[in-house]
């Protein structure tokens, strides 16, 4: 049986992909699994980060070893012609903590991805987009791409634009825990008093669930092409 691995970071990112999936928490990671007589699919979360993407990864391990693996969920945009909403398969990420390089498998998109320690603000995003020429930017491709070519197994990313690259958001780094965990009650209470914060976070959850959709869309197109290469 063919194991398929899909890693995110939080819930809502595989929300519409795994609807109707049998769900379950073990250890803090989430899990949802679809099965036929030849493909088993699993998904998982654990959090923001590599730390906790690595203890997903692990975990869907437990269950056997994976044939393919697919690092799916938000990033923020490096450049200005990336509709919010919008999701793409990349070409490669890119670790910005050891400058390494992971190209993904045949037929992914032509933008580059940059995995960065910490949510970018816009002076980041800025400097990541100059300096490694990428076009996104997430917390936890690199290291999924870096198990994954570990292990020989095919790798691809793909991923959906919840903010743009000029986008006023509040610092989300001090809203995550060490564990990878969003600490959403003390984000809660630091934007409450603060309206100004209030039109670009409403703004953002819309583009977070556009995205999400997009994601499950782009993905499911995407297999869809691969079977039917495949086929002929």
């Amino acid at each position: 049986m063919t194991r398929v691995a899909i890693l995110a970071a939080f819930p809502g990112e595989l929300k519409p992909l795994v609807r109707g999936w049998p769900h379950s928490v073990r250890a803090g990671v989430h899990f949802w699994a679809q099965r036929n007589e030849e493909e088993e699919w699993i998904a998982a979360c654990a959090g923001a980060g590599q730390p906790a993407v690595t203890r997903a990864f692990a975990a869907l391990e437990d269950g056997g070893p994976i044939d393919l693996v697919f690092s799916i969920g938000w990033a923020g945009a490096l450049r200005d012609n990336l509709p919010t909403g919008s999701a793409h398969n990349v070409a490669g990420v890119i670790d910005i903590r050891t400058g390494e390089r992971f190209r993904c498998d045949a037929e992914a998109g032509s933008l580059w991805l940059a995995t960065s320690p910490r949510v970018a603000d816009e002076k980041e995003k800025l400097r990541l987009a100059s300096t490694y020429n990428a076009a996104l930017v997430d917390m936890e491709a690199a290291a999924i791409a870096r198990l994954a070519a570990m292990r020989g197994v095919p790798f691809y990313a793909i991923k959906g634009v919840s903010d743009s690259l000029h986008a006023k958001l509040p610092d989300f780094n001090q809203f995550i825990a060490a564990d990878g965990r969003m600490l959403t009650g003390k984000l809660i209470i630091h934007v409450l008093p603060r309206p100004w914060h209030w039109p670009a976070l409403i703004q953002m959850g819309e583009n977070s669930k556009k995205a999400a959709r997009s994601i499950a869309e782009t993905l499911h197109s995407f297999l869809a092409k691969q079977n039917n290469s495949e086929v002929t």
